[in-house]
């Protein structure tokens, strides 16, 4: 058992040192070694989570060819501009419901520069509110109704007797995470020495060079004409969100809107038995058939969505959450009686303490919907209450800690200051304190919450 699981741990670090779709397919190795070595029974691959995954992207990259992203980015950036002062809270609020809105952190990629931008010609230190942004684009995952970490935390939920829906969880998720981000902002907002007292920055600043390279030009998307076609692909997708959103709400309000379906069986009195669609399904034809809609109407063109960062960083993530889930559905199925006896006394005094394995799991997998699959089912096995695992949700994200993430090492270029740094021992970098700020006070608050609730 020991030895099997190094066999685990170690493909998910070689994966992660790879990165993209290594962590899928390295997974794949260790997958084989367990099933072909040691012969222990291959579990499921998560198909109803990546049917989501994929539908979901397919929707997003739609918007981002037919240039509905560049609107929001570009109604972002004039908030943040007409309110440069505050940007260290402004701006990961930005980037957190941009993520919220679109399901993915990859969005950071466009408004980072800006950010960065703003806080410079300011005179604010720009790792201020570049570090606690790029945690927030991530943050921003377990609070969208169509990204991959809600999706399957709502069906292996529904799949182990935790009737709970989209709309539900981020109910919990987005006010704990947003409590969490303010945390994290303010413990920001003084960070670090000021630019006119940084010695490093005053260096850069005596080099003409560097000074043309940090003051001489301006990133922006103000100047940038947004048509016709791209708003209307922005209230396509937000009416997707829309149509998911109000049957969520029926759904809690006892007016379930949903159709039924005859299950082939009877009951007592020989009728026939009937289920409503689940949620899952839902959310992938309404995605499908917006993104459907975004072709026709709004001149999205496939070929440019293929080619877009959204949606190769989508099915990227398909492949590490068919490897990782996979891989750890095997391990854990063939252990799960040894895991329930070993763990279930700490697991009954503690049972917010799986928040810890969450997390510890999530610094070597960079992706919080793998860890939502390969996690959760172990968790609900050794008995902990549904309404335990939403609050801590904020949990799984923790690939902050090592900073081999794509949006942390993109922020680290985009600061033309140099003032957001990996630092020379690793673990000493920009995104450590906002991280475990927001995700320690997300998940308390999450917790709270649940528990008043439920």
């Amino acid at each position: 058992m020991i030895v099997e699981l190094l066999v685990v741990l170690l493909a998910l670090y070689v994966g992660s040192r790879y990165g993209s779709l290594a962590l899928g397919a390295i997974s794949g190795i260790g997958l084989a070694i367990l099933v072909f070595g040691f012969g222990l029974k291959p579990g499921n691959p998560p198909t109803d989570v990546i049917y989501i995954i994929i539908a979901a992207i397919t929707c997003a990259g739609m918007l981002q060819a037919a240039g509905g992203m560049d609107w929001m980015i570009q109604i972002a950036e004039r908030m943040l501009r007409k309110h440069p002062d505050h940007i260290t809270f402004y701006a990961p609020l930005c980037t957190f419901f941009l993520t919220v809105l679109v399901g993915t952190g990859h969005v950071v990629y466009t408004l980072m520069p800006i950010i960065c931008d703003i806080a410079l010609k300011k005179g604010i230190r720009p790792e201020r509110p570049c570090a606690v942004a790029s945690v927030a684009s991530q943050v921003g995952i377990t609070c969208s109704p169509i990204a991959a970490a809600v999706a399957s935390f709502v069906v292996i939920s529904n799949a182990n007797g935790f009737d709970v829906n989209n709309l539900q969880v981020i109910a919990i998720t987005i006010p704990a995470s947003i409590i969490g981000l303010l945390a994290a902002s303010a413990c920001s907002y003084k960070r670090g020495k000021d630019l006119d007292k940084d010695p490093a920055f005053q260096a850069r600043c005596a080099d003409p060079e560097m000074y043309e390279y940090m003051y001489g030009h301006s990133a922006t998307t103000l100047g940038k004409e947004i048509s016709k076609s791209a708003k209307t692909s922005v209230y396509i997708f937000l009416g997707a969100i829309g149509v998911i959103v109000v049957i969520s709400l029926c759904q809690i309000l006892g007016c379930d809107i949903r159709p039924r379906f005859a299950t082939g069986a009877l009951d007592d009195a020989g009728n026939p038995v009937t289920k409503p669609l689940a949620m899952n399904l839902i959310i992938q034809i309404v995605m499908l058939a917006a993104a459907a809609f975004m072709i026709i109407c709004a001149k999205a063109s496939p070929k440019k969505a293929v080619a877009g960062t959204v949606w190769q960083a989508g099915m990227v993530a398909v492949v590490a959450i068919y490897g990782i889930a996979w891989l750890a559905d095997t391990y854990f199925g063939n252990y799960l009686t040894q895991m329930q006896e070993g763990l279930s006394g700490i697991v009954k005094a503690y049972p917010w303490a799986i928040a810890f394995a969450f997390f510890a799991v999530s610094v070597l997998i960079n992706s919080q919907g793998a860890v939502v699959v390969a996690m959760l089912p172990l968790a609900y096995s050794l008995g902990i209450p549904g309404p335990v695992l939403l609050g801590v949700l904020p949990s799984v994200y923790g690939y902050f800690f090592i900073p081999n993430y794509p949006s942390d090492i993109a922020t680290v270029n985009f600061d033309r200051s140099g003032t957001t740094v990996i630092g020379k021992y690793l673990l000493n970098h920009s995104f450590m304190m906002p991280g475990l700020v927001s995700v320690t006070v997300a998940t308390i608050v999450g917790y709270l919450l649940t528990m008043i609730i439920y």
